[in-house]
Formats: C-alpha cells, sequence, structure tokens
C-alpha cells in the first residue's frame, strides 16, 4: 500500500541561532520550551516535544501543529525535509489584523 501525508498547515521558523530569531521563536510560539547548553563554543539548542527533548540545529525548521485536544506541539525538523515536504500557504505570510 501506498500513502501520502495529509495537508495538515502547521506554523513554521528556521532556527538561525541568533538571540533575536529565539525571540521571535519564543513571541510567536508561546509555550515552547528551549534549553541551551554551550559546548566547545555552540551554542546546542533542545526543544521539548510529545516525544521528548530534541536538539535542534541551525538552519533546522521548528514547526507548531495541533495536538488534537486543543493545545499545540512543537518539533523540529531539518532543512532538507522541510523544504521537500512543505510549501507557504499563499497569502498566510500577510499580518492579520
Amino acid at each position: 500500500m501506498k500513502y501520502i501525508k495529509k495537508p495538515i498547515p502547521v506554523e513554521a521558523i528556521q532556527y538561525t541561532g541568533s538571540l533575536e530569531n529565539v525571540s521571535d521563536l519564543e513571541e510567536h510560539f508561546k509555550g515552547i520550551q528551549m534549553h541551551f547548553q554551550n559546548d566547545a563554543s555552540v551554542l546546542i539548542t533542545h526543544i521539548l516535544t510529545a516525544s521528548g527533548r530534541m536538539m535542534v540545529t541551525t538552519g533546522d525548521w521548528i514547526l507548531k501543529g495541533e495536538d488534537g485536544k486543543g493545545g499545540h506541539h512543537f518539533w523540529p525538523v531539518s532543512e532538507e525535509y522541510f523544504e521537500h515536504n512543505y510549501e507557504e500557504i499563499p497569502g498566510s505570510s500577510e499580518v492579520e489584523p
């Protein structure tokens, strides 16, 4: 049997590792839990997902989706995976009133 991914809209922000980027993530993704640690001058970031703590690297996209219970959940995907599997919904980048 073959399957196709359901077209479920998600919000996404690419992680760049900058302080401004982290502020944007925290502002737009209320409830996201991010953890940082320095390891040999490299900032390693983790986010809490439904599956536990996952590492996020520069260039990854962090996605926000509905959890089916009235809340949200977050998960990271690589830039390659994101570009292959997601496309912007036309008009979705416009500011809502």
